[in-house]
């Protein structure tokens, strides 16, 4: 008679990432994990690259959001709506842009309440030379995916997030 042995399955890489001994409750709660160290990593990627340029992730945002505008102005509120990561403080991460001649902002003649901000050539002069280093850290994250295995991720991606049925 044979008998049957029951293995442990082996341990995830976040798993061992963490040095967690024991398995998730659930594979839907090791998955959300997995996405949020990985954001992790990208994300301190980042900060890194951009330290030498003296700005945040959160102001790169700011300013990525209006060179896309440009050269139309945009109201403070849109642009908050449209960062990656929540900014509660818009008003302060727009006065420290505009502090370093990064941003202009005015109010807007038709909506007194409504302020107008734009990109300043300063701030579009200094994205083209943070774009070379943020590509490369996204090129090197990413390019262990093939093309397909990146359109499936942006796909997986857009469900979690409820932006597609």
């Amino acid at each position: 008679m044979r008998m049957l042995t029951l293995m442990k399955p082996p341990a995830s890489a976040i798993r061992r990432e963490l040095k967690q001994a024991r398995p998730f409750p659930s594979a839907a709660q090791e998955a959300a994990v997995a996405l949020l160290r990985t954001a992790e990593v990208i994300r301190r990627d980042v900060e890194l690259a951009l330290t030498p340029y003296g700005i945040t992730g959160q102001q790169y945002n700011v300013l990525r959001i209006l060179r896309g505008s440009e050269p139309e102005r945009m109201p403070t509120l849109e642009i908050a709506e449209r960062m990656i990561e929540h900014a509660p403080g818009i008003t302060r991460l727009l006065d420290r842009l505009e502090a370093a001649g990064l941003v202009t902002r005015e109010r807007c003649h038709e909506d007194r309440r409504r302020v107008l901000c734009r990109i300043s050539p300063k701030g579009l002069a200094l994205l083209a030379k943070v774009d070379a280093p943020l590509d490369r850290i996204e090129r090197t994250r990413l390019s262990k995916l093939t093309e397909r295995e990146l359109q499936a991720l942006m796909a997986a991606l857009d469900r979690i997030r409820g932006e597609q049925d």
